[in-house]
């Protein structure tokens, strides 16, 4: 496998997308068994909602402070200290038996703090990039792999649904937090100063919705989104009624293959158009649901594997859209804007209404109906397919770098773009 992609510089943001990748995992994939090792099984919904909710106001605002005021790093390492500290305390809590209402107050504390990060880490490192189609993937490869990581060591160290896994993981945090003084600075780009409270809260990005192309990405990304938020929540308890223990360490079969779909995806951007790069990953999340929904060890397994495929084709491929279509001085807020309507709007959507969706198929019995659960999100996913091949026209030719003639048009009326333009 060609390994050239690590030039000078590169291996350093590798590296950070590495860590924290991995303190992001060891805290999602591990929580539903920590809530239920801990008595609040009953929570589950609403603590994964919490991140969805600090979607919709964190990430814009962070994004904001990155793109006008301070370098987007900075703002990551103050973040990453806060997050770990906040889990630290939030895991203490759990294990001395805290209530229902402060464990979901700790648990969204650290989803306030946390929200904003990764897409302000996507940021720092797409500034970095000469050509992100082709260079973003290998390197976004590596918080894959992080992520893994962070799931093996949970495992290995026998810390699924104990207070354990929380406490590893507000160390990883802070690991994250001291690692990014290794990092240069990125400085914000050059903006107009004369700014209104929108632009101060980083609502302003919103009228990047304006653009139809822009309008449709979005759109698919969170819808799609939806049913994504099913996949920590109620994975790892489908896979404990199939008879699997190691919990963590079996969610990383999706990691595995989107490490795959990552070096590939630059080739694929290369030679596909970006619309059809999409289909692929929206076909591939209807397939992987309905996978779950045989509800036997191979498929299931199948499944959560296809996982990542779905995940790099369709969500990492939006990433890189957005670095390419729009300017510099636009970058972190767009990446927060995606952020909003994915792990925000999306993800709170999904998480409750996979809540809700689960308890009408559990009925009065409470046990769960996992064909029928898993069928339903697939039926969302196909809806989303549909959308999204009705809706996007893009541009032909494939991912390749607009001319000055194509970027003026858009400058003209009022769209913030790069001259690196996307194509379709």
């Amino acid at each position: 496998m060609r390994l050239g992609w690590i030039r000078a510089g590169h291996g350093r943001w590798a590296a950070l997308f590495f860590l924290h990748a991995m303190a992001m995992g060891m805290w999602f994939v591990p929580l539903s068994a920590l809530l239920a090792g801990t008595g609040h099984d009953g929570l589950r919904p609403y603590a994964f909602a919490a991140s969805a909710v600090a979607a919709f106001v964190s990430p814009l605002v962070f994004g904001a402070v990155a793109d006008r005021h301070v370098s987007p790093v900075r703002v990551v390492r103050g973040l990453a200290v806060v997050t770990g500290v906040l889990i630290l305390a939030t895991t203490w809590w759990l294990g001395r038996g805290i209530g229902s209402v402060g464990a979901w107050i700790w648990i969204q504390a650290v989803a306030l703090a946390m929200a904003p990060t990764f897409s302000l880490s996507t940021a720092a490192v797409l500034s970095q990039l000469t050509d992100s189609g082709r260079e973003f993937g290998p390197i976004r490869a590596m918080a894959t792999v992080g992520w893994m990581c962070g799931c093996w060591l949970t495992s290995a160290a026998g810390a699924d649904g104990s207070v354990l896994s929380g406490y590893l993981c507000g160390a990883a945090w802070l690991l994250v937090g001291l690692y990014t003084w290794r990092l240069p600075e990125v400085p914000p780009p050059a903006v107009d100063p004369g700014r209104g409270w929108r632009a101060r809260l980083g609502w302003d990005a919103l009228g990047l919705l304006r653009d139809r192309d822009h309008r449709v990405v979005y759109l698919t990304a969170g819808l799609f989104s939806v049913s994504l938020a099913g996949l920590y929540p109620y994975t790892p308890p489908h896979l404990s009624d199939l008879g699997f223990r190691r919990l963590s360490a079996w969610m990383s079969l999706a990691q595995v293959s989107e490490v795959v779909a990552l070096f590939l995806l630059g080739s694929l951007l290369v030679r596909w158009r970006l619309k059809w790069t999409m289909v692929l990953g929206l076909a591939a999340g209807a397939l992987r649901l309905g996978l779950c929904a045989v509800d036997r060890p191979l498929p299931v397994l199948l499944g959560v594997a296809l996982h990542g495929v779905a995940f790099a084709c369709v969500m990492i491929t939006a990433q890189v859209y957005v670095a390419e279509r729009i300017g510099p001085g636009w970058r972190a807020r767009a990446q927060a804007l995606l952020t909003l309507l994915t792990m925000g709007l999306g993800s709170l959507i999904g998480y409750l209404g996979c809540g809700l969706w689960f308890a009408i198929c559990a009925g009065g019995s409470g046990e769960a109906d996992w064909t029928r659960f898993w069928s339903g999100l697939a039926l969302w996913t196909v809806a989303v397919l549909v959308y999204f091949l009705g809706a996007y026209h893009g541009r032909r030719g494939g991912w390749r770098r607009a001319g000055p003639a194509e970027v003026a048009e858009p400058l003209k009326a009022g769209m913030p773009v790069s001259p690196g333009g996307a194509g379709g």
